[in-house]
């Protein structure tokens, strides 16, 4: 069973930065792709970034390439979103998940095994 904690949200102004961070812990976090996800109010969780588990391959939703970042740091089971040039529509509650190494298939959340609990994310205009 793997727990994972989000923490690193919080209220920024349109233009600035937040990075997220996810702990991970209860197993081989190598063993696991990462990806974060996101949902506003009243819409549907929507993938966000994913990075695979040697943390050489990454994917961005449209709306956040050349934004914002995924990276992790096996040695600290702990996954990062840097998060640049927030913007209004960037406001939701973040979610980290973990995936099981099979394939780097990522962007739809019935392939994630375990989520943590959000991170509020609000950007002002």
């Amino acid at each position: 069973q793997v727990q994972l904690v989000e923490s690193g949200g919080g209220l920024v102004q349109a233009g600035g930065s937040l990075r997220l961070s996810c702990a991970a812990s209860g197993g081989i976090f190598s063993g696991y792709h990462m990806g974060w996800f996101r949902q506003a109010p009243g819409k549907e969780r929507e993938f966000v970034a994913a990075i695979n588990n040697g943390g050489t391959r990454t994917l961005y939703t449209d709306s956040v390439k050349g934004r914002f970042t995924i990276s992790r740091d096996n040695a600290k089971n702990t996954v990062f979103l840097q998060m640049n040039s927030l913007k209004p529509e960037d406001t939701a509650i973040y979610y980290c998940a973990a995936a099981r190494v099979v394939t780097f298939r990522v962007i739809a959340t019935r392939e994630y095994d375990y989520w943590g609990q959000g991170t509020q994310v609000t950007v002002s205009s």
